[in-house]
């Protein structure tokens, strides 16, 4: 097994804890949405652990599976009750409103929110108010095997979630040693990060290390620039603050896309048309390569693997076994699974 591969399913084995486990304090009582490989364009994360409010996840549901972007968001959580012209009721958006007309008309396309024309005028009214349905968002860096070097890679990570404060915990999910003292806690970790000692097998847990909680409502700092010129560098870093609202936009941004993708959009990113491409169950379906003879990751599973062979004509076109080969079966199967975690769809 590669360690590719073995932070690959180490990832998704994660996800599967978190649906089953999260929150780990049995007083918490809200319904939980894992995502993976999600964030901002200056940072990524590989696991995504939204709390949200149960009533209000459920009533989310009914603007569609769909994420919601930026500029819908605007129009939708600004809509009125009745009908009034769009430039009397939303805030001024920051950037020409020819773009804000273009977002209402999706919005009308989607079913989402209601149009009229009033003359020249376009009016809006609000189907239904956008609630806000997400409670806390935790971020989860996998490193199955944290020795020395890949602490020293995740560390600057970690100290630019903790500075900029989009989440509202960091922590990072190891391979569980079993020692006395578990290793990951001798590395230079930042203190506010949490550890969490898993065995992938078992799904058994315990955390080593509790994370702080971030400040998620105040401004952020983002780090640009750090002293490249070695241990005795004191020049200053470079960095910038983000300001409280432009954190919560960008939060609600990141927990639309979780919602639409979840974490089982793994397939989506591979061949399952490869006649080699399996689903095997370990307590969760994960990919298999019958080639490889193991778990791929989704950038092995691709047009230039050299094992790629497409499924033979007759398993897509007769229908085999349900409405096409087992690759559109397989990608069905995970999006329905993927479907029944979202209360009310």
């Amino acid at each position: 097994m590669t360690s590719a591969d073995s932070e690959f399913r180490f990832e998704l084995r994660c996800c599967r804890w978190a649906e089953r486990e999260w929150p780990l304090d049995a007083i918490t009582d809200g319904a939980v949405l894992v995502a993976r490989q999600l964030g901002t364009k200056r940072r990524r994360w590989d696991t995504i652990v939204l709390e949200c409010d149960p009533d209000a996840l459920r009533h989310r549901a009914k603007f569609g599976e769909k994420r919601l972007d930026g500029d819908l968001l605007h129009v939708l959580r600004n809509a009125p009750e009745e009908w009034t012209y769009y430039r009397d009721c939303l805030p001024d958006p920051g950037y020409p409103w020819r773009y804000v007309r273009e977002s209402i008309h999706e919005a009308d396309d989607r079913g989402v929110l209601e149009t009229r024309r009033n003359g020249n005028r376009i009016e809006i009214r609000r189907t239904w108010p956008y609630r806000e349905w997400v409670q806390r968002i935790v971020a989860i860096e996998n490193k199955p095997d944290l020795d020395a070097s890949a602490a020293r890679a995740l560390r600057p990570q970690l100290e630019y979630d903790v500075a900029m404060a989009l989440a509202d915990e960091v922590w990072v999910a190891t391979r569980k040693t079993g020692e006395p003292i578990e290793p990951a806690l001798l590395e230079r970790l930042p203190v506010e990060a949490g550890i969490l000692t898993l065995d992938p097998d078992s799904l058994e847990s315990e955390v080593a290390w509790y994370p702080r909680r971030l400040d998620v409502d105040g401004p952020g700092t983002r780090i640009l620039e750090r002293p490249t010129g070695g241990p005795r560098d004191a020049s200053p870093a470079q960095f910038e603050y983000v300001d409280p609202e432009a954190k919560a936009r960008k939060r609600l941004e990141i927990a639309e896309r979780a919602y639409e993708r979840g974490w089982r959009a793994f397939v989506d990113t591979m061949r399952s048309d490869c006649r080699h491409f399996e689903l095997r169950s370990a307590g969760q379906l994960l990919p298999w390569c019958a080639a490889k003879g193991r778990c791929q990751t989704a950038a092995e599973c691709s047009s230039r693997c050299s094992h790629v062979e497409p499924e033979p004509p007759a398993w897509r076109t007769r229908g085999w076994p349900i409405e096409g080969g087992p690759g559109k079966r397989a990608k069905a199967l995970l999006q329905e699974r993927r479907r029944r975690r979202r209360p009310g769809l």
